[in-house]
């Protein structure tokens, strides 16, 4: 990855900035070119775990231009994802010479670790919650009358749904960082976990596009297993590099042990 020095003048920030940002803005336009000609086959598998849902209707498309419209978002969409690696590559080459060859270490495995939590958001969406959550929205219809499958409302709720549970399981990343660099001390995620978890539910309310009690339970219960498994592996690290005392440390107490 080419790296510039770490000071330049500010024109020379802001040419570097616009290179890469051209880089990537190529690069999507070009990959959704190509994936656009394969939207038919997308589209299909897209809605594979929610054809249950439909009742055997096919989608419906309601303008001239739906039609477009609609192989034009999803080819963004699946422009967007193929093309994450190049995304973060750039963004990597602008801010790494910010940093110090200490900070640095920790660049690789976070990006890793964002990457591995988006991609797990986005399976763990697909396989559990499309069904669930489309299911119980159709099914509210169904209740008193018949269900036009609009294929760009279906799609746009599919692909927000997908974002939202790869971005929402980037929560134990923030928790993991806030509690080994004490910016909240372990011991304040594990005292206040009552207003921690309705935060939760409200996080999950907010993230989730659809209304559906249904996916926020499962969003909620998902952040929660989450939670606690960035909670522990922090744990297993604070103690491993100040010792077990040290999960009783305010921000205080580290920064004091950090001079010392």
């Amino acid at each position: 990855m080419p790296i510039g020095p770490a000071r330049m003048p500010l024109f020379d920030h802001l040419g570097e900035l616009r290179r890469r940002l051209t880089i990537v803005v190529v690069a999507l336009a070009v990959v959704a070119v190509v994936v656009y000609f394969a939207t038919p086959a997308l589209i299909d598998l897209m809605m594979e775990p929610i054809k249950e849902a439909l009742h055997g209707k096919p989608l419906t498309v309601t303008s001239a231009l739906g039609g477009f419209t609609i192989r034009f978002k999803v080819s963004l969409f699946f422009a967007a994802i193929i093309c994450s690696p190049i995304v973060i590559w750039e963004v990597m080459g602008f801010f790494l010479p910010a940093l110090t060859p200490k900070e640095r270490r920790w660049v690789v495995p976070t990006v890793a670790a964002m990457v591995a939590l988006f991609a797990l958001g986005m399976i763990f969406c697909y396989f559990i919650i499309q069904q669930a959550a489309f299911g119980w929205l159709i099914d509210q219809t169904y209740a008193f009358g018949d269900q036009l499958n609009d294929a760009e409302d279906f799609l746009n709720i599919f692909m927000l749904l997908e974002i939202g549970f790869g971005v929402a399981f980037q929560l134990p990343l923030v928790i993991f960082y806030l509690s080994i660099l004490h910016l909240v001390p372990y011991k304040t995620f594990r005292a206040q976990w009552r207003m921690i978890y309705v935060g939760l539910m409200v996080l999950s309310a907010v993230v989730t596009p659809d209304a559906s009690p249904v996916t926020m339970l499962l969003m909620f219960a998902a952040l929660i297993a989450l939670y606690e498994a960035a909670l522990a592996v922090a744990r297993y690290i604070i103690i491993a590099r100040d010792g077990k005392a040290a999960l009783k440390w305010t921000r205080e107490d580290y920064e004091q042990h950090a001079l010392d």
